[in-house]
C-alpha cells in the first residue's frame, strides 16, 4: 500500500508515494493552476498515476493559505483566490475513499524540519519561511502548536523607518523582507541582485527585528530559516540574521541557535510522513 503526500504552494505543486513513511520517491512538480477544477483534476492526475499498480492507504498535504477550522480548505488566500471555500479533504475522500489530512503549507514545512531536519532533537522549534512571503509556526516536543486561526509573523509591524517603505505602505516584516517585497523596491527579481549588494545584510538586520519578537514570543530553543531568500542563492546569510539579532536583543534574552532548514524545496512533503505516521 502507498502513502501518498503532497505540498501546494502558490507557484509549485509538488506530490509524492512513500512505501514507509520514512522516505518518498523522487516527486512529481507542477505548476499550481490558479483555478480550483484545474487544480484538483492535475493533483488527481498525479496521484493515479502514482498508485496505478499499488492501492493507497492515506493522503496528507500542505496548501497554502489560511485553513478552515476543521482544516477541510482556505478560508482566505491571495493567491489561490478561486480554491476559497473548497472542501479539499472531502474531494479527495470521495474519489480515495481514504483519510485525507490538510494542513497549512507552512505549518507541514516546519513539522518536517522539528522533527526530521534541523529541529530535530530540539523541545520548542520556531520555524519561519522567507521567501515571496513570510510565515512561520511553533512546535512544542515535534506537534505543532496549538492557536485558534494559525500563525501569520510575516503580519507583525516593524515601524524601523519610514523612509524604508514610505507611508503608503505598511510596515510588515513580510513588507520588509519578502523577495516580491525586494522586487517591488528594486525592480528586479532577487536572483538577479549580486550576493555582495549591501542590501542582503540590510535585510538581514530587517529580519533579525522580526526574530526578537520571534524569540520574546515564542522563547524557541532554536529557530529554523527556510525559504528562497535565505537558503536561496544570492541569500541572506545565516551569519548575518545571527549577528544582527544577537544586536536586536542586547540583554533582553540570549539568542538561541539560529540554522537553515534541511529539506529546501521538499520540507512539506516530509511533513507530511511526520503527520501520517502519527495517525
Amino acid at each position: 500500500m502507498s502513502y501518498i503526500l503532497f505540498d501546494i504552494g502558490g507557484t509549485k505543486t509538488r506530490v509524492a508515494r512513500s512505501e514507509d513513511l520514512a522516505s518518498f520517491d523522487v516527486p512529481v512538480k507542477f505548476e499550481t493552476p490558479e483555478k480550483y477544477a484545474e487544480g484538483l483534476r492535475a493533483l488527481t492526475d498525479v496521484i493515479d498515476a502514482l498508485i496505478k499498480t499499488t492501492g493507497i492507504t492515506a493522503i496528507a498535504g500542505g496548501i497554502r493559505g489560511t485553513l478552515t477550522h476543521e482544516k477541510t480548505g482556505l478560508i482566505s488566500e491571495r493567491k489561490l483566490v478561486d480554491w476559497v471555500g473548497r472542501n479539499i479533504v472531502k474531494d479527495l475522500h470521495d474519489r480515495y475513499h481514504v483519510p485525507v489530512m490538510l494542513e497549512n503549507d507552512t505549518a507541514m514545512v516546519g513539522l518536517g524540519e522539528a522533527v526530521m531536519g534541523a529541529g530535530k532533537g530540539y523541545d520548542i522549534v520556531a520555524y519561519h519561511t522567507v521567501s515571496t512571503g513570510v510565515g512561520g509556526a511553533r512546535f512544542i516536543h515535534g506537534r505543532l502548536d496549538s492557536a485558534s486561526i494559525g500563525f501569520e509573523p510575516g503580519q507583525q509591524i516593524l515601524d524601523l523607518d519610514r523612509s524604508i517603505l514610505g507611508h503608503h505602505t505598511q510596515h510588515t516584516l513580510e513588507n520588509l523582507v519578502s523577495g516580491t517585497a525586494l522586487e517591488k523596491r528594486r525592480g528586479v527579481k532577487p536572483y538577479e541582485i549580486a550576493q555582495d549588494d549591501g542590501v542582503w545584510d540590510e535585510l538581514a538586520l530587517y529580519l533579525a527585528h522580526g526574530l526578537k519578537n520571534t524569540i520574546v514570543y515564542w522563547s524557541p530553543d532554536v529557530i529554523v530559516l527556510g525559504g528562497s531568500m535565505v537558503v536561496g542563492d544570492p541569500r541572506i546569510f545565516r551569519e548575518d540574521i545571527e549577528r544582527h539579532t544577537k544586536e536586536v536583543l542586547g540583554d533582553i534574552a540570549p539568542c538561541p541557535p539560529i540554522v537553515d532548514a534541511a529539506f529546501r524545496d521538499d520540507g512539506g512533503l516530509y511533513g507530511a510522513m511526520v503527520l501520517l505516521s502519527r495517525q
